[in-house]
């Protein structure tokens, strides 16, 4: 496992930072930058990230019956745990929540109903945790749908108070990375 952590580290260095002048989703400037989803969506970072986010869910309290968050952050990497744990041959449903409801059809905020159970025990995944705002605003509306959140788990944590929010919500946080160790020497 640590050889893969390390792999992984050094794809997210590779293809996920960059230092340069960003405004993040919270609106503050920064000068450097997470895009997660470079990690993701690269063929091995996504079989790192599936590894290591499933192996994050033994922190939790189980049964979890579904892992998933606000796309599109999550959406690599509640479909990647969710293979992962298939292949490990516990199962976990993926779900992905709409940033405004469907337009057309249900209306429905949450896609992959139809493989939670009600009131399913799930975690929420992000790609890159700030401030916090995006993962409350993926808990919040998890519970809007009736599902029982245990936790978070974020891939990168930027180190810029995320956790301190989340925490203050009584909710129980993991985390792949930090920045520091990101951007650390080798």
């Amino acid at each position: 496992m640590a050889d893969e952590r390390d792999e992984l580290k050094q794809i997210i260095r590779q293809v996920s930072y960059e230092e340069r002048e960003v405004t993040l989703a919270s609106g503050r400037k920064s000068n450097f930058y997470f895009d997660g989803k470079q990690t993701t969506l690269h063929p091995r970072g996504a079989v790192l990230v599936g590894r290591a986010f499933f192996s994050e869910l033994n922190h939790f309290p189980g049964p979890i019956q579904g892992v998933g968050g606000l796309t599109m952050g999550a959406d690599a990497i509640a479909s990647a745990t969710s293979i992962t744990s298939s292949l490990a041959g516990n199962p976990i449903p993926a779900f992905i929540i709409r940033k405004e409801p469907k337009g057309h059809g249900t209306g429905q905020w949450l896609e992959g109903r139809k493989n939670l159970v009600p009131g399913a025990r799930v975690v929420i995944v992000e790609d890159v945790l700030t401030t916090g705002g995006s993962a409350l605003k993926a808990v919040d509306r998890a519970r809007a749908e009736g599902l029982q959140v245990l936790g978070i788990i974020s891939l990168v944590d930027r180190e810029e108070g995320g956790r301190e929010a989340i925490e203050a919500q009584g909710l129980l946080l993991r985390i792949i990375f930090t920045k520091s160790e990101v951007v650390a020497d080798p």
